[in-house]
């Protein structure tokens, strides 16, 4: 089976180096504009060449699109020319319901929606990682919509490379990540713009700990992505929002009237959370 990959950043990046581990992964080829992401891939020894877009979907079998969410839709436009055929695309994108309802009807058997739950708050080829995807969730979106064929594909490459795969549908898709993925990152920038406005910022920051440094994290990602992202799924994550910011009053209303039975019960039903993930 000959792979495509196009973005060689790190979702791009580490699914190349799964996917390399693969017995029934013949190649993999990528498809990156930007040059410096070439050279880096062709250094790690991610993909073993590079084509155009065009090249790689008459080349391989399975392409999987890791760009942000407007370069799918447009390169899911470029596809049309796959209609009948056995090709599988593959996209990581994520946010679902835009990229879903924009998929050429012609070509509907063809996609697979996906979005592997994984990431960190590093990017391009630098940044992909051994075992990213293992053991992690990945979401595939209204599955009932793709070809027998490429279902079949893309759920051998996921459990191949150790994911658990849940199904739902797109627009569900969008309205829990905003929860568990979209806000969060939203939250993080936020908490480190606060702290960056203080005055004695610097002084601030050499008291940080883990907590700090583990809610400041997402503050490192890329904002050009965490834009697109915020925009595509605007209403979700208002609403998360929203729905957080009653809680902060929850709160801070506590601190205000000095009720700390309140506050420590708002607490103790926070310590629930990791009652489910065990």
């Amino acid at each position: 089976m000959k792979i495509g990959i196009v973005g060689l950043g790190l979702m791009g990046g580490s699914m190349a180096l799964a996917l390399r581990h693969l017995s029934f992964v013949s190649s993999i080829i990528g498809c990156d504009h930007n040059e410096e992401h070439q050279i880096i891939a062709l250094q790690r020894g991610l993909v073993e060449s590079f084509m155009s877009f065009e090249e790689l979907k008459r080349a391989c079998d399975v392409v999987f699109l890791a760009v942000p969410v407007d370069g799918i839709i447009a390169f899911l436009h470029q596809s049309t020319d796959l209609e009948g055929s056995d090709k599988t695309l593959i996209d990581l994108g994520s946010t679902k319901a835009l990229i879903v309802d924009a998929i050429p009807p012609c070509i509907r058997p063809n996609v697979v929606a996906a979005h592997p739950m994984t990431g960190t708050e590093q990017f391009g080829p630098s940044a992909a990682l051994e075992g990213l995807y293992a053991e992690k969730v990945v979401v595939l979106c209204d599955l009932e919509h793709s070809g027998d064929t490429q279902r079949d594909i893309a759920l051998r490459i996921f459990q191949a490379i150790g994911m658990q795969i849940r199904r739902m549908g797109a627009a569900q898709h969008d309205r829990h990540a905003a929860f568990i993925s979209h806000m969060p990152h939203i939250i993080s920038y936020a908490l480190a713009n606060t702290v960056l406005a203080q005055e004695e910022k610097e002084n601030i920051l050499t008291l940080a700990a883990g907590g700090f440094r583990s809610m400041s994290r997402l503050a490192k990602s890329s904002p050009a992505m965490w834009e697109d992202i915020f925009r595509q799924n605007r209403k979700n994550v208002l609403h998360a929002i929203e729905l957080f910011e009653l809680e902060l009053q929850t709160l801070k209303k506590a601190l205000q009237e000095e009720n700390y039975v309140e506050l420590r019960r708002e607490m103790k039903e926070a310590n629930k959370l990791y009652d489910i993930f065990r």
